[in-house]
This record gives structure tokens, sequence and C-alpha cells, in this order.
């Protein structure tokens, strides 16, 4: 009986190989390529989950190509300026003010609690999950 060699490389294509544990079948040593790091915030987060969850195809070319830590953050950026000049934008025509802040600031905060949450859903809506 012959004994196979533990790793081994293929001439042809330049990938290596290693021997399962049983020794029966050799798998290919696969790394994903460096990417990166980037701090990702919860937008990110979020098209990164719809990603993995509905759209595999696009998740893996992504990871693989090790293009997807920058692609999270470039979303991320992309939705957070979006949501705050859209909650300026908000704020300013339903006439929340820093007067309003300083006379009753329950109300002001109430209010911008709610244009919040409505500028969120709107990002969600038509920028992560679209």
């Amino acid at each position: 009986m012959t004994k196979l060699a533990p790793r081994y490389t293929n001439e042809t294509t330049g990938i290596s190989y290693t021997l399962s544990a049983d020794g029966n079948y050799y798998l290919p040593d696969l790394t994903l390529p460096d990417e990166p790091e980037y701090e990702i915030g919860r937008f990110g987060l979020m098209w990164r989950h719809y990603l993995k969850e509905q759209r595999t195809v696009l998740f893996t070319n992504l990871l693989t190509q090790g293009k997807l830590n920058a692609h999270l953050y470039e979303i991320d950026q992309t939705a957070h300026e979006q949501f705050f000049r859209m909650t300026e934008q908000m704020a300013k025509a339903e006439g929340i003010t820093e007067e309003l802040k300083a006379r009753d600031q329950m109300l002001w905060v109430k209010k911008m609690t709610n244009i919040r949450a409505r500028v969120e859903e709107v990002i969600r809506e038509e920028l992560i999950y679209s």
C-alpha cells in the first residue's frame, strides 16, 4: 500500500491541496482575499443581512472578491448621509426648532424621535430592501 502525501500543489492551476483527515480525498486550500477593515454601522449591517439572506449570489461574489466590507461601508455612509439630510429637512419643514427645544424639551424629543423613525423607514425601504 502506498502512502499519500498530506499536501500537494497542482502545477497547472497553482492550487494547493491537503489530504482529508480520513485520508480518502484531497481538499483545496482556499482562503478569502484580504480586504481592509471598515467600521460598519447599522445600515451597513442591515444591508449585509439582506444580501446574505435575499441576494446570496451578490453576497458571495463580493465576499470572494474581497469587496464586501468596502461595499457595506459605502452603503452605510450613503445611508447615514441621507438619514441626517432628510432629518434636517423634515424638522425644518415641520417647524421643529431650537426655540421649541428650549421651550418644551419633551415635545421636541417626541417630534424628533417621530421624524427619525420615519426617515429610517424610508431609508430601509428605498436603499436597504430595494
